[in-house]
């Protein structure tokens, strides 16, 4: 069983703010003294605060630093609305470009409708995910060795996966969702045949798209036999900085007893793009490194 276990792990192994304004089109707007806006200019510079007042040459802005400071309206490149609580020290926070995911395992967060990604892993395993609605996302993708390997002989049978996804805010600070990674790959006992395998699953998540924690519960099946105790899994984020933050992945597999893999690492992002860099480790890995096995992703929001 524990092979098993092993063959389904590896096998299946922008923004919170609104654009409101471009230049040109908010000469004439009236501006709400009650919200914060963030101007960036063309030479890049950002600016964080209140509008006083504004007329067709100036933007006047009052900042957390300086009471008043006039921005000329051609120096302007964007103008948005954010919420306060991602102006962190004078300098505006964006979201978190993938908080609906961990490494591989998902958090309970949702893509917005319209929204999607995609996630290449190790160069070889290729996923997109598209937010359908606010509850309900859809992805899938290849693996491109089995892809280009089988054309190479002449028969088209890559390993290909499908990742839909349901998920629903219980509180400001508690998602749950569930779904199901469904995959189909060559026979393992017959090279005219495929196997499906895959997980379904149910998590939750505590917290905020920037620090959270979430716990699941999964019945791995192949071939549509059921595992009869769920895979467990343990995964949480916390962001350390506007383009940084740590994340860790861990999965529990029963076996015998419960067989743990754990991933650790720390994320890279701007708005539209990630790049994890993180090692999956246990140990068994830890014998023959002790650090564990590099693991590498990056991934582009659209």
């Amino acid at each position: 069983m524990k092979k098993q276990w092993m063959k389904i792990i590896f096998v299946l192994l922008f923004t919170s703010t609104t654009l409101v304004y471009a230049q040109g089109t908010f000469v004439n707007y009236k501006f709400d003294a009650d919200k914060t806006y963030l101007i960036d200019l063309k030479d890049g510079t950002q600016f964080i605060g209140t509008i006083l007042q504004s007329d067709t040459q100036l933007i006047c802005l009052k900042t957390n630093s300086l009471p008043k400071i006039e921005i000329p309206v051609d120096k302007i490149k964007r103008i948005a609305i954010i919420q306060v609580s991602k102006a962190k020290d004078g300098e505006y926070w964006f979201a978190n470009p993938n908080a609906t995911r961990y490494l591989f395992s998902p958090s309970a967060f949702m893509l917005k409708k319209g929204e999607g990604y995609y996630q290449n892993t190790y160069l070889f395993l290729n996923s997109i995910n598209f937010g359908i609605n606010e509850h309900f996302s859809i992805g899938g993708g290849l693996e491109f060795l089995s892809t280009f390997g089988t054309l190479a002989g002449g028969d088209f049978s890559p390993i290909f996966f499908i990742t839909p996804k349901f998920g629903f805010e219980v509180s400001e600070k508690f998602h749950a969702g569930g779904g199901v990674l469904y995959a189909s790959t060559p026979g393992f006992d017959s090279e005219d045949s495929r196997s499906s395998m895959g997980i379904v699953y149910g998590i939750g998540t505590i917290g905020t798209e920037d620090h959270n924690l979430t716990g699941g519960l999964g019945w791995g099946f192949v071939n549509g036999d059921f595992s009869g105790r769920p895979i467990v899994t343990l995964s949480g984020m916390t962001r350390l900085s506007k383009r940084t933050a740590l994340v860790t992945e861990n999965w529990f597999i029963p076996t015998d007893a419960y067989y743990g893999i754990f991933t650790y690492g720390i994320r890279f992002f701007s708005e539209k793009m990630m790049v994890d860099l993180a090692f999956l480790n246990n140990p068994d890995i830890a014998q023959g490194l002790i650090i564990g096995i590099p693991y590498v992703d990056f991934v582009v929001k659209f």
